[in-house]
């Protein structure tokens, strides 16, 4: 096959060994920065065009979309689909598990166990925010943000609410959520790829530090997983409709709770705590879709 990794840097980690694995597998694999990538709108013939090239010549994408670049990214994966070429994780996923408020309510939907969580737009209303999360101390999030970043633990009532009040202030949305104590800064990294996880680490925070994303500095080890925990990922990449993800889980006592589901998850970390070639069961995840694809199509004929 002729694959496209959409990425906007081909000597990221992830980027790198998605198309080692991939050549390694006998497919023709190509970095395409999507954001030197444009469009042409057409009912006939809708088309990617990158640098003057068309791109039509693909049979399947991987998308690498950046959290800060959700919204070309998913233009251009969109008129990948338009095109008829197969894409490992569809716009429509991208976008839903960007979201963090859509991805929570279809969890939710879904029976999905979650931390406390509330929204609201009006300052009148964050006594009750505090109060529906169970009060301080409480977490902060923005609903846009990665690695980390864009997330706040509020002590103290005082500095919830000042937090919130200035957030209001400027426009931009949050989602306040329960802060987990029995955590003790630890989360679960479950890689999803089609219907399993086939990799999982736990994240530990630095002392001083409740983020546990290694990329504020924590640390990860290898962990064994619950089968309620596996099936807790396994159902959650399904809700999103997502068949690539790493879906963050956290232990609480009244069992495991889902922080989020990230469509583009890292796999330097995962793969280096492991030992596991995350990379090489990506490839194989698309190999059998296309196939599955194919017959599909030559079914429908008959």
């Amino acid at each position: 096959m002729k694959i496209a990794i959409l990425s906007q840097d081909g000597s990221l980690y992830s980027t790198r060994r998605i198309r080692q694995a991939g050549e390694q597998r006998g497919h023709e694999i190509e970095i395409i920065d999507y954001l030197r990538c444009h469009i042409s709108l057409s009912s006939q013939s809708p088309t990617v065009i990158c640098e003057g090239r068309y791109l039509t010549e693909f049979d399947a994408i991987i998308p690498r979309i950046g959290a800060s670049k959700t919204f070309y990214g998913t233009v251009i994966v969109r008129q990948f689909e338009l095109m008829g070429i197969f894409t490992l994780n569809e716009s429509q996923a991208i976008a839903r598990s960007r979201d963090k408020l859509n991805a929570l309510q279809s969890l939710a939907k879904e029976k999905i166990s979650l931390p406390k969580t509330a929204f609201a737009n009006s300052v009148k209303d964050i006594d009750s925010l505090i109060e529906q999360v169970g009060g301080a101390p409480l977490i902060i999030k923005l609903l846009e943000g990665t690695q980390g970043m864009g997330v706040i633990l509020a002590e103290s009532y005082q500095s919830a609410k000042s937090i919130i009040e200035a957030f209001q202030g400027l426009n931009i949305d949050i989602l306040v959520q329960e802060f987990i104590h029995e955590s003790n800064g630890e989360d679960l990294r479950c890689l999803v790829i089609g219907d399993k996880v086939v990799a999982a680490m736990k994240r530990i925070s630095n002392p001083g530090e409740f983020r546990a994303n290694l990329h504020r500095g924590g640390r990860a080890e290898n962990v064994k997983l619950t089968t309620e925990e596996r099936n807790m990922a396994i159902k959650s990449a399904k809700v999103m409709g997502l068949k690539l993800a790493g879906v963050d889980l956290i232990r609480s006592h009244q069992g495991p709770l889902v922080l989020e589901v990230n469509s583009s998850p890292g796999l330097e970390g995962i793969e280096t705590i492991t030992g596991i070639d995350v990379s090489d069961k990506i490839i194989e995840c698309l190999e059998k879709n296309m196939i599955k694809r194919k017959t599909q199509k030559m079914q429908d004929k008959i």
